[in-house]
């Protein structure tokens, strides 16, 4: 019987690890117990994921109990013994020339003639053992050996959608157009990732992909990332999951009432929701607001569902003119926020005229702003979020970040009584711009990977935040590089918000809202979800130290941040 061992993964996330090998039965164990405890729809429960070995469970603290979820997975593990035989799915795919410009090298490199391989490429049905990288990218395997090519040694910018490619054992297609270092040898014209399909990803894990040979479907001009048109973004299902998560979402009017323009669209400015929960098991990053509890708190300051878009502002934030009248609230970073060119004050209501002008000047502290209007922002929702996922031009204003001229249409509802208590709440201050920030961090599900001396090392050392981060990940350096007991190359596995992962090169990179869904290096450490707004608020520049702490500092620190009154409840600590 497979082994079977359930690791913490901060307070949010658990992770049931099987047998640490990519063997077809510890899949097909790790994709029945997935099922299973789907089928339980627990409170409180926002993702669960299989992988090649393992099943996380991703869980709100406020609603979900841990202790519950233990004796769920182990329900799940006892009654997943009957695995469901998966479909049998076809994909044609046109080879070589254009469409594979590296079947060529990989013949070379096997020895055997491009026909060759791509017969090798269709005599194997491939089973699909997980998601990630991107929205419907399935890991599929196991390649013929002859013809198991490695990676490229420098990626491509850009692979075009469907373009079919190999990476050792591994084969997959890539379902938008992405930078990409697997061997590309053909391309197909199935659409892998559909938003608008009731389940958007073509295949699902314990499924089976068999390639055929197509010698004319594909044409050479080939379309890049899907663009975000009427029949893409139609109003989604919400999942069981988030209707059991409460995080469906909010239902508008019959139409937009008002409109504003985005003037300049600042450094970084897109629309953001409480995130894109329930689909991570087909390789969809969460995405959402960075700091969740300040876009809360500007909706219930404007008497908005707590789930309603919100516009997220980096660094330098947009100058935006209403075209018809709005109530607003600016909360999180101070940016220097005016309306009419005077100071408007954080964490209030304001009412702007039609042809007023919301502005921003100079950063005080934080990174990003929240701006929330009555009704919330009339964008269409993709699997149940408005929330913009820009890689995969997914959400938001046509998958975007705003620019000059975009004419944003806002729900209509009028304002309601702030009662709330995101709203009644006061915020949390946060450290000027340039101070030191203190992060939480409870041991991560790969802390077996790092020893007594790594873990004192990441308590003793201050992190300065790289300027190549982003909203998928923050780079830290620092003078010392954490040391992990094995530089081996670590078998992929569920990411979790706030976790810290440890490359070889000792640099930790702090996952963010739009990391991928599985990742392969070892993650050491997780931020506390108290802490997770705080993280969410570090910009290139910053600096930042890490404090272990327990499980029940953890718990405690939430509930004072949901409840807090005078007290400051996760200590925004400079």
């Amino acid at each position: 019987m497979t082994a079977v061992r359930v690791r913490e993964a901060g307070d949010a996330g658990l992770l049931l690890e099987l047998e640490p090998v990519i063997d077809v039965a510890v899949n097909a164990r790790a994709v029945g117990i997935a099922n299973a405890l789907r089928r339980r729809a627990l409170a409180g429960v926002r993702d669960v994921v299989s992988t090649y070995r393992s099943v996380a469970v991703h869980f709100d603290p406020c609603v979900a109990s841990p202790t519950r979820l233990r004796e769920a997975l182990a329900q799940a593990v006892a009654d997943s013994h009957s695995v469901h035989e998966g479909r049998l799915i076809e994909v044609p795919v046109a080879y070589g020339g254009v469409h594979g410009p590296d079947l060529d090298e990989v013949a070379h490199w096997s020895g055997i003639s491009p026909d060759g391989v791509i017969d090798r490429h269709c005599a194997v049905d491939y089973r699909v053992f997980m998601f990630g990288f991107m929205p419907g990218f399935a890991y599929l395997g196991s390649v013929d050996e002859a013809i198991a090519a490695p990676r490229r040694v420098t990626p491509r910018v850009k692979v075009p959608a469907g373009s079919v490619g190999i990476a050792g054992r591994q084969t997959g297609v890539y379902p938008f157009e992405s930078p990409g270092g697997w061997q590309v040898i053909g391309r197909t014209s199935v659409r892998m990732f559909d938003w608008g399909r009731s389940s958007p990803a073509l295949c699902a894990p314990g499924d089976r992909v068999r390639f055929t040979r197509d010698r004319g479907a594909v044409g050479s001009g080939w379309p890049g990332v899907a663009s975000a048109s009427a029949g893409l973004l139609r109003e989604a299902r919400p999942t069981a999951l988030q209707r059991e998560a409460g995080l469906a979402a909010p239902r508008g009017e019959a139409g937009p009432a008002a409109h504003l323009t985005v003037v300049r669209p600042g450094l970084l400015t897109t629309v953001q929701d409480c995130g894109r929960w329930g689909h991570q098991a087909e390789g969809v990053p969460v995405a959402g607001a960075l700091d969740v509890d300040a876009a809360r708190r500007a909706n219930a300051l404007v008497g908005n569902d707590r789930n309603a878009a919100v516009l997220e502002a980096t660094i330098l934030g947009p100058e935006l003119r209403f075209d018809t009248d709005a109530t607003i609230a600016v909360c999180g970073a101070d940016l220097g926020a005016t309306l009419d060119d005077r100071p408007l004050t954080l964490n209030t209501v304001a009412g702007g005229r039609a042809g007023a002008r919301l502005g921003f000047g100079q950063r005080r502290n934080g990174g990003r702003a929240y701006v929330a209007f009555g009704g919330g922002i009339d964008v269409p929702a993709v699997l149940g979020s408005r929330s913009t996922h820009a890689r995969s031009a997914m959400g938001g204003m046509e998958g975007r970040p705003l620019r000059a001229g975009d004419r944003l249409a806002l729900r209509g509802v009028p304002a309601g009584t702030p009662t709330d208590e995101d709203a009644q709440s006061p915020a949390a201050p946060l450290p000027p711009a340039g101070h030191l920030v203190h992060l939480r961090v409870l041991p991560g599900p790969q802390r077996d990977w790092f020893d007594d001396a790594a873990f004192e090392l990441l308590q003793q050392a201050t992190f300065a935040v790289h300027p190549q981060s982003d909203r998928m990940g923050l780079r830290l350096s620092s003078s010392a590089a954490i040391p992990r007991r094995s530089l081996d190359e670590m078998i992929s596995d569920a990411t979790f918000a706030g976790a810290l992962q440890v490359p070889p090169s000792g640099d930790p990179i702090l996952l963010m809202a739009d990391r991928p869904t599985t990742g392969g290096y070892p993650q050491m450490a997780v931020v506390i979800s108290a802490d997770l707004g705080i993280a969410g608020q570090l910009v290139p520049g910053d600096r930042v130290r890490f404090e272990m702490c327990s499980m029940q500092t953890a718990r405690a620190a939430l509930n004072a941040d949901r409840h807090r009154g005078a007290s400051d409840g996760h200590e925004r600590r400079a």
